[in-house]
């Protein structure tokens, strides 16, 4: 059985990372010096020249340049067991070491960084959507009819038959969050006498969409759950206020 090599779990900045990806296929992207200070181990990794050269993210000024040092801040795993797998192109999963510490990679605060960052907030902070003002009147939406077809259609199968049927579902609760947008309490009569459907067919749908007031200042009467609402309830409004 091989040794394992001992590995570190690297973080770096998204910028960082958007770099590397810009290098050639078999490119350096940078190196790492590890030394000694005051008995510590030190770790810095240096960016390519190619890559400092590039436009960092995407931006157009010239001056703009990737900072090239970042040095790295070791953490414990913390109790944690890390490893590192490799994956071969016939699909054998070898084991190539044991994490044995966390690492932040971080830039060395100078003026192009800074000027990265105030970039990088700046396209952060803005709109996802934007307002715009129109030239010309927009013609291609709804306009308001006297009577839908579906309503109309609903007639003449009522006086074909003579008498209550069960309407199509969708058409019945368009027509109750019709009537509800006019008044917020309706008892079963009044939705009988608007939708022209059987009580119970109509108490099923309601039971869906409705709560049934059986006590207070509107007993016996329905009103639509709030999830339907277009409009805020008395109680909400107290609540409010």
């Amino acid at each position: 059985m091989m040794p394992l090599n001992w590995c570190i779990s690297l973080q770096v900045p998204k910028y960082l990372s958007q770099q590397w990806d810009k290098a050639a296929e078999k490119g350096e992207v940078g190196k790492i010096a590890i030394g000694k200070k005051q008995g510590k181990t030190e770790v810095c990794f240096s960016l390519s020249d190619e890559l400092i050269a590039l436009d960092a993210v995407g931006e157009n000024d010239a001056s703009l340049e990737v900072p090239k040092d970042h040095p790295f801040t070791m953490h414990p795993v913390g109790g944690q067991t890390m490893a590192v797998f490799s994956h071969s192109n016939t699909d054998e999963i070898s084991l190539e070491g044991m994490v044995v510490h966390r690492a932040e990679c971080r830039p060395v605060v100078t003026d192009s960084y800074m000027k990265l960052k105030k970039l990088q907030i700046k396209e952060s902070i803005k709109p996802q959507r934007l307002s715009q003002q129109l030239e010309r009147a927009v013609t291609t939406i709804f306009k308001p009819v006297a009577n839908h077809d579906f309503n109309m259609e609903y007639e003449k199968k009522k006086k074909t038959e003579g008498k209550m049927v069960r309407a199509e579902r969708q058409l019945v609760l368009d027509m109750l969050f019709s009537a509800f947008e006019k008044h917020q309490y309706y008892n079963i009569k009044a939705l009988v006498d608007i939708t022209k459907q059987p009580v119970t067919y109509l108490k099923e749908i309601m039971r869906e969409i409705g709560t049934y007031n059986s006590k207070g200042v509107h007993k016996s009467t329905w009103e639509l759950k709030p999830e339907y609402r277009h409009y805020q309830s008395d109680e909400e409004e107290m609540q409010t206020t």
